[in-house]
């Protein structure tokens, strides 16, 4: 089965990883010359809206996918009309708008910050003037990793901010006083079936995630299964899916999803029976789904702008290296290590370990 993946990074390069040993190939539809999923695939250099290197793309491959959801909806549903993809459009274009995304949180009953449509300057000041501050005012669309937003605290920040965001539709959002960020991994077969993993605990830095610790026995985890799974429903999904979610007062509030495989979901490589990029791939295409269960505990470790020598990565115990062939580039994800250890004492101190070379480096 060969499958074509929009969008060449390093999910990219993590799904073909997966797939290989099930006898899959890719191609890759990037138009960046150094995609870095190039080496596990064909690489098809194209912008997303070509329609003839898209239809190029329909015409090799059993079924698309993608990696992220920058990806224009409509090229989804192009290419939709010629060959299997999943998720589906529609699916892809709530996700990539916050404005969406929020309206089917509140329909489905799911807790959220207050927020509201932002196409103007007056329309941020009469949402500050009814949400109050503090405030997050967020791009409705691309925005990610600390990009496209600016964190409102004082009369002072709200004055300019539209135009700050490129003037372009916006989402207020009402500050959360959370205790904790942890996201829900799933996956949803063409059939139904759904598997969930479990909640992960995320820490972040300048709005980019840093480390992922996957817990043992929640106590917000059927919460978290409840809520995500009402999402997969709506969307008739098919597909990995991660929700991230807030903690407060005991309970959750929905953050956001990403309609793909998440970088909160890369312990799972080295840490579940079956890792969320083969479970995306075995979902899209038709195959029964892998065991979500952990083995042992895990963690995982972003490298953000460059990757500490290799020796020293992999002489700390329990720790697996995963370098993205990237260019090295300040604020970019260019690798990053799992840790899967016998018991949580131990997983501490590797992930403290770790967490020293990087500073080091």
């Amino acid at each position: 089965m060969k499958i074509g993946v929009i969008g060449g990074g390093q999910l990219g390069r993590m799904l073909a990883l997966a797939g290989t040993p099930l006898g899959m190939s890719f191609a890759f539809l990037d138009p960046a010359p150094d995609a870095c999923a190039q080496a596990l695939g064909e690489h098809i250099r194209a912008d997303y809206d070509d329609k003839d290197h898209l239809r190029r793309l329909a015409d090799e491959v059993d079924l698309v996918t993608f990696e992220f959801e920058s990806v224009p909806a409509e090229t989804v549903a192009f290419l939709s009309q010629f060959v299997p993809v999943y998720p589906s459009a529609e699916s892809l274009r709530i996700a990539r708008d916050r404005w969406f995304e929020k309206s089917m949180f509140k329909n489905l009953g799911i807790p959220t910050p207050d927020f509201a449509d932002i196409q103007s300057q007056a329309d941020l000041d009469a949402a500050v003037a009814s949400i109050g501050l503090p405030a997050v005012l967020k791009t409705r669309t691309l925005g990610y990793d600390g990009k496209g937003q600016k964190l409102l605290r004082k009369p002072a920040d709200v004055s300019n901010a539209f135009a700050e965001l490129g003037s372009v539709p916006c989402l207020l959002e009402g500050f959360v006083p959370f205790t904790g960020e942890v996201s829900l991994i799933a996956v949803r077969g063409r059939d139904g079936e759904t598997c969930f993993y479990p909640l992960v605990h995320n820490s972040h830095e300048s709005g980019i995630l840093r480390l992922s610790v996957a817990s043992s026995n929640h106590p917000l985890q059927a919460l978290a299964e409840d809520y995500v799974g009402r999402v997969l429903a709506k969307l008739d999904y098919v597909g990995v899916l991660a929700f991230e979610f807030f903690e407060v007062d005991g309970g959750l509030k929905a953050n956001e999803i990403a309609p793909r495989v998440h970088n909160s979901g890369h312990w799972t490589i080295e840490g579940a029976e079956c890792s969320q990029f083969e479970n995306h791939l075995r979902a899209v295409a038709g195959l029964p789904l892998g065991s979500t269960a952990k083995l042992g505990e895990s963690a995982m470790l972003n490298f953000i702008g460059d990757v500490p020598p290799v020796e020293k990565v992999i002489a700390i115990e329990d720790c697996h290296l995963h370098h993205y062939g990237k260019a090295f580039k300040v604020g970019r994800k260019v690798g990053h290590a799992t840790l899967r250890c016998p018991d949580r004492s131990t997983l501490d101190r590797q992930i403290t370990a770790v967490e020293s070379l990087i500073r080091h480096s």
